[in-house]
C-alpha cells in the first residue's frame, strides 16, 4: 500500500535521528520510536517527534508488553523498534528535576554524573538538618549524619545491583520498580506506587507550607519597607545588625506576629496583619496561583528553572557561611546533664534527625536512570559513593554551622527551628534574598510534582494520564487541600519530612533492596547466614526507624 512506503519519522527529524540512533555502535541504540517508560516520564513540549502511524506502533508495544510476565520473552518488541527515551526528568522527592539525555546522545563524565546526584539529592530537607542535629545533641547527630549516609550509600549500591541479579532476562531498560514487580509480582508494582505517592504527596505537602511561610514573610518584608514601618518580632532575639530571634517563647501573640511597632499607620499594620496572616489566609492565596498550574497539561516550561535548585542551595551555603563568621561560634559539651542555653549531647529524640536524613539522603527510586548515561559505567559506584560524600559534606556543613554558630547565651539553643530561616527577623535583607530563591524554586517545581503524582496514580488506574479536566482538577484539589490544611494546623516541616521520609525510605530505602538482594542470593544457592543476619537488621532498622516516629 502506499502508505506502507511512507516514513515512520517525519523527513525533518531524520537527520537528527540517523545522528543520534542509526550511527550508534550498540545495537539496541539504533530504535526510531520513542516509548515512554513506565515510571519515568518524558516532558516535553517539542513538536511531534513521530508520525500517527508510529504513535500507534507505540501503543501496540505497551499493549503486548503488558500480556506477559516480564521475564517472558516471546511478547517482548525486538530491539530494532524500542527506543530509549529520548529526553525524560528525573525528579528528587523533596528536590529540583534534572534533564537526562538519551542513550543516542552523548554521554556524560563521572563529574557531570556526581553533580546531576549531588543536585538531585539537595532538597529542602537541607533548612530542617540544623534543627534534627538538635533534637539528637550535637555529638549524636553529626555520628548519626554519618552513620545514615553510610547506611543509606550501601542500600542505593543495592539498587544499582539489582538489576544484574536477574538472569536470563534484558533489564538494561528496567528501572527499580520494574525489579520491585519482577520480585513480587503485582504487589511489587503497587506497593512502589504506594510509597512513591508517599514521597510526592509528602514533598507537595512540605513545599506548601515553606511557601506560605516564605510567602508571608516576603509580603511583610515589602510592606513594611514601603511603609516605613519597624517591627519587633516577638520572643527574645540578640542585638546588633545580624539579629537571631527565638519566636518560641510563649506569650499572649501568635508566632511570627509582632509585639511592637514604630513608624507608619499602626491601625494600619493590624489591619495588614488579619489578612496576612502566616497560616489563617496566605495558604489560602497560593490556590489563587498555584491550582491552575497543576491542570496544565505538560508542565515542560517549570522544568527549564530547575537550576534554581542548585542556586538556592549554593545561596544558603554562603548565608550560613558569613552568619557564622558574623556571629561566633557557641559550643559547651556536656553529656550527662543539661545545661542552660545548651542541650545535652545525646537525646533520646534522635530519631527524629533518622526520619529527615532518610528522605534528605533519598534517591533510590530514580538512581538508575541518573547512572544510565555515565560514560564509564564502570565507574557508577566510585561516582555514585563520591556524590553521597558531597551530600552528606552539605548536609553536615550546614547543620553544624548553623547549629554552632546559633548564639547561646542569650538565646538557648532549643530555639532552633524546624526551618532555621525562621530564626532570622522578617526583615533581614539576607534572609529576604534566600526566601525569595526558594519561593520561586518551589512555585517552579511544585507543579512538576503534581505532574509525576496524576501520571503515576491516574496513569495506574484509568490508563491515561489526562482523562478529562474532571479527573485530573478533583486530584488536584485533593493534594493542595491536604497542603492547605497542613499549612493551617500543623506547619511543621520538620515533622512532616521525617514522617514521609521514614515511610517511604521504609519500602525504597531499607526493605526492599535488602529483601530482593537475599531473595537473589537464594535463589542461587549463595546466601550466607551472615548476609542474613545483617539484611534483616537493615530491614528491622527501617521498620523501628518508621514506628519511632509515632514516638516522639
Amino acid at each position: 500500500m502506499e502508505g506502507d512506503e511512507a516514513p515512520l519519522l517525519y523527513p525533518s527529524l531524520f537527520e537528527e535521528c540517523e545522528r543520534n540512533h542509526f550511527s550508534a555502535v550498540d545495537v539496541r541504540s539504533r530504535r526510531p520510536f520513542h516509548i515512554e517508560p513506565s515510571y519515568i516520564t518524558s516532558i516535553n513540549d517539542d513538536p511531534p517527534r513521530v508520525t500517527p502511524h508510529a504513535a500507534a506502533m507505540n501503543k501496540r508495544i505497551h499493549y503486548y508488553s503488558k500480556l506477559g510476565h516480564p521475564s517472558e520473552r516471546s511478547l517482548v518488541a525486538p530491539d530494532h523498534v524500542i527506543p530509549a527515551p529520548e529526553e525524560i526528568y528525573v525528579y528528587s522527592p523533596l528536590g529540583t528535576a534534572i534533564k537526562i539525555d538519551g542513550e543516542g546522545s552523548e554521554k556524560n563524565s563521572s563529574i557531570v554524573t556526581i553533580f546531576m546526584i549531588w543536585n538531585t539529592m539537595m532538597g529542602t530537607s537541607i533548612l530542617s538538618i540544623p534543627w534534627g542535629i538538635k533534637q539528637a545533641g550535637f555529638t549524636t547527630g553529626v555520628v548519626v549524619l554519618f552513620l545514615m549516609g553510610l547506611l543509606t550509600l550501601y542500600c542505593c549500591y543495592r539498587v544499582v545491583k539489582s538489576r544484574g541479579m536477574i538472569p536470563s532476562v534484558d533489564t538494561s531498560h528496567w528501572e527499580f520498580p520494574d525489579v520491585c514487580q519482577y520480585y513480587f509480582g503485582s504487589f511489587g508494582r503497587w506497593s512502589s506506587l504506594l510509597f512513591s505517592m508517599v514521597s510526592l504527596v509528602g514533598a507537595m505537602i512540605v513545599y506548601w507550607v515553606l511557601m506560605s511561610n516564605f510567602f508571608f514573610n516576603t509580603g511583610k518584608f515589602i510592606y513594611n519597607y514601603i511603609h516605613h514601618v519597624n517591627v519587633t518580632d516577638i520572643g527574645l532575639s540578640t542585638n546588633g545588625s545580624d539579629r537571631v530571634i527565638c519566636p518560641n517563647t510563649g506569650g499572649a501573640l501568635p508566632p511570627n506576629e509582632t509585639a511592637g511597632v514604630t513608624g507608619g499607620n499602626g491601625t494600619g499594620y493590624e489591619q495588614f496583619e488579619e489578612w496576612w496572616s502566616k497560616t489563617n489566609t496566605v495558604p489560602l492565596y497560593l490556590i489563587v496561583v498555584l491550582l491552575p498550574l497543576l491542570n496544565f497539561r505538560s508542565p515542560s516550561f517549570f522544568a527549564k528553572f530547575n537550576v534554581l535548585g542548585t542556586v538556592s542551595v549554593l545561596y544558603l551555603v554562603s548565608l550560613v557561611t558569613y552568619k557564622a563568621f558574623r556571629i561566633g561560634f557557641h559550643f559547651d559539651f556536656h553529656w550527662d546533664k543539661v545545661q542552660e542555653y545548651f542541650v545535652p549531647e545525646f537525646r533520646l529524640s534522635f530519631p527524629q534527625l533518622t526520619g529527615i536524613l532518610t528522605l534528605a539522603f533519598f534517591i533510590h527510586n530514580c538512581v538508575i536512570t541518573l547512572l544510565k548515561n555515565n560514560r564509564k559505567p564502570e565507574n557508577n559506584i566510585r561516582d555514585l559513593s563520591v556524590a553521597y560524600l558531597l551530600v552528606g559534606l552539605t548536609y553536615m556543613y550546614v547543620g553544624v554551622m548553623v547549629f554552632a554558630s546559633f548564639p547561646s547565651p542569650p538565646l538557648d539553643k532549643e530555639c532552633i527551628q524546624q526551618n532555621f530561616l525562621d530564626n532570622f527577623p522578617s526583615n533581614d535583607v539576607l534572609s529576604f534574598i534566600a526566601r525569595i530563591f526558594l519561593l520561586f524554586q518551589m512555585m517552579t517545581v511544585y507543579p512538576l510534582l503534581g505532574y509525576l503524582v496524576r501520571v503515576q496514580l491516574l496513569g495506574h488506574v484509568f490508563g491515561n494520564t489526562y482523562p478529562s479536566i474532571v479527573h485530573v482538577l478533583g486530584l488536584n484539589i485533593v493534594v493542595v487541600s491536604f497542603g492547605v490544611l497542613m499549612a493551617r494546623f500543623y506547619p511543621n516541616i520538620g515533622g512532616i519530612i521525617r514522617f514521609s521520609g521514614a515511610a517511604c525510605g521504609l519500602a525504597f530505602v531499607f526493605v526492599y533492596p535488602s529483601l530482593i538482594h537475599m531473595i537473589a542470593l537464594y535463589r542461587r544457592q549463595q546466601l550466607r547466614w551472615y548476609s542474613a543476619v545483617a539484611h534483616v537488621s537493615i530491614i528491622l532498622l527501617g521498620v523501628v526507624n518508621l514506628l519511632a516516629q509515632f514516638l516522639m
